[in-house]
């Protein structure tokens, strides 16, 4: 087995990637249509020859031909051939990657859950697009959970936990820090429509095992996982924060490993920015953090995106590979950037790299990576090679039958709902309501008792009792009257 990558020829030989390198994260760029996709396959596909899985962002669909082999009916088929002629490929074979589909929604792949609590405050709030303040009182909501040992596995069980804090705001804010009730109201509303669009099948369970995208094949090629992301690109915020929140389990499960001889997982997120716009400073720094510190994991991160200024300085500075497609310089803000893209480069005496950019056809690129000391190569031109798996997506067909086979089939079909915060926070209204009735029934019922015994002990008489003892005095006067009359007419006599 190789022990690096080929991507590509140039002037002065083939430009390869380590892979012994491949963990210090990678950079693609390029404006639309100069060939940043198929860069991305090739890339894909290698890494798995190589027995390295990988996790791949599929925005336009055209990703799902990793799972199928090129054909030469393709009519790109004699411009693949000369290609691979010129750079030295050959031989150039047609192949398939072994591949698993995903999908949160759970529509054109394996659906993917995970639950709320294991998301976290800040990520969640980062979905939800959350102000500073009602970021605190999310984060009084999970410590809540968590001292009350409340599992929070979806959404209903956060509705819940939110209405709960609301009417119980005043003790909870004594111990936690101040709750107002209006921005537990906007968590609530914000909810309402994170479910509308369908986020509510991403929280639950059976949560992704990260098991199950660490895997390789029976002949030792590691599984490409792609997600399918042409409908989540319509949810920025829930497709940017589904990448973070994989990269955190990642950085907290896996075991430190150092630099090993490949990568334990490799990952490529396209349209890169959506990770970086909008994000508060927190979020960026966790980014940083994580893009800083997982390569130690054995992690390898591609940001594929148009312009290299859509990645923050700091994680940009992290990103050992470079693979730079052609950008239009048409206004003075796109020159600028063309200068800065030159300038992040290596020089080559023999290259001038800003003018090279712009002149770059489809399927070439400026390329540096990593050489055997970890110093960045010296830049240069270089045509990308072609791929062996099919360009394009494959049918609807075939996709289904992949699902069917896959490791992955039957795992993740049937959402589960066990015993969380939700039927406990119910039960305990339950219990609370029906402890209330019975109070308020003793209470009447006692009520009743002191108002009996306080008409026996004040010696008052009621109508009834008065009329009958009025009755049994008359009665007793007339018949003592009768006897002493009875008694005297016998004297008489």
């Amino acid at each position: 087995m190789s022990d690096s990558v080929f991507v590509g020829g140039s002037p002065n030989g083939p430009q390869s990637l380590l892979l012994n390198r491949a963990n210090r994260h990678g950079l693609i760029a390029g404006a639309t249509g100069t060939g940043k996709t198929i860069t991305l396959q090739i890339l894909a596909q290698a890494f798995s020859e190589a027995g390295v899985p990988v996790f791949a962002a599929d925005i336009k669909g055209d990703l799902s031909g990793l799972a199928a082999p090129g054909a030469d009916t393709h009519k790109l088929h004699d411009k693949l051939h000369e290609r691979a002629r010129s750079i030295g490929l050959d031989p150039y074979d047609y192949g398939a990657a072994p591949t698993v589909f995903w999908d949160l929604l759970g529509e054109k792949g394996h659906p993917i859950r995970t639950t709320v609590s294991e998301m976290g405050p800040l990520l969640l709030s980062r979905l939800l697009d959350l102000n500073e303040t009602q970021e605190g009182v999310l984060t009084v909501v999970f410590a809540l959970a968590d001292d009350q040992k409340l599992l929070v596995l979806d959404l209903k069980d956060l509705r819940a936990l939110l209405t709960y804090v609301a009417e119980n705001r005043a003790e909870i804010s004594a111990e936690y820090g101040q709750v107002s009730t209006a921005s537990v109201g906007a968590i609530q509303r914000r909810l309402l429509v994170l479910e509308r669009a369908g986020a509510d099948r991403f929280f639950g369970e059976p949560a992704l095992s990260l098991a199950d995208l660490i895997r390789t094949d029976l002949s030792g090629r590691g599984y490409v996982n792609v997600l399918d992301a042409t409908g989540l690109i319509a949810e920025p915020r829930l497709y940017s924060t589904f990448l973070l929140w994989l990269l955190s389990e990642l950085f907290e499960e896996l075991p430190e490993v150092g630099d090993p001889e490949k990568p334990r997982m490799v990952f490529f997120f396209d349209e890169a920015h959506l990770l970086f716009e909008d994000a508060p400073r927190a979020l960026l720094d966790k980014i940083e953090q994580v893009a800083k510190l997982i390569r130690s994991k054995g992690v390898g991160i591609y940001f594929v995106t148009q312009n290299p200024r859509d990645v923050p300085d700091d994680v940009l500075a992290q990103l050992g590979t470079r693979i730079q497609h052609a950008l239009r310089a048409y206004t003075p803000a796109e020159r600028k950037a063309v200068k800065a893209a030159a300038q992040s480069f290596r020089p080559n005496p023999e290259l001038d790299s800003e003018a090279v950019i712009t002149e770059l056809g489809v399927g070439e690129a400026l390329v540096s990576t990593l050489d055997a000391k970890g110093r960045p190569t010296v830049v240069e031109r270089t045509l990308i090679r072609p791929p062996s798996s099919q360009i394009g997506p494959i049918t609807d067909e075939e996709r289904s039958r992949i699902i069917a086979g896959s490791p992955a089939a039957g795992r993740y079909d049937t959402a589960q709902d066990r015993e969380s915060a939700y039927e406990i926070l119910a039960e305990r209204a339950e219990q609370k309501l029906a402890a209330a009735e019975k109070a308020g029934k003793d209470k009447a019922k006692a009520s009743t008792s002191r108002r009996s015994s306080s008409r026996k002990s004040s010696g008052r008489q009621s109508y009834f009792e008065a009329s009958m003892k009025s009755f049994l005095r008359t009665a007793s006067t007339e018949l003592s009257r009768q006897v002493i009359r009875g008694i005297m007419k016998n004297l008489a006599r």
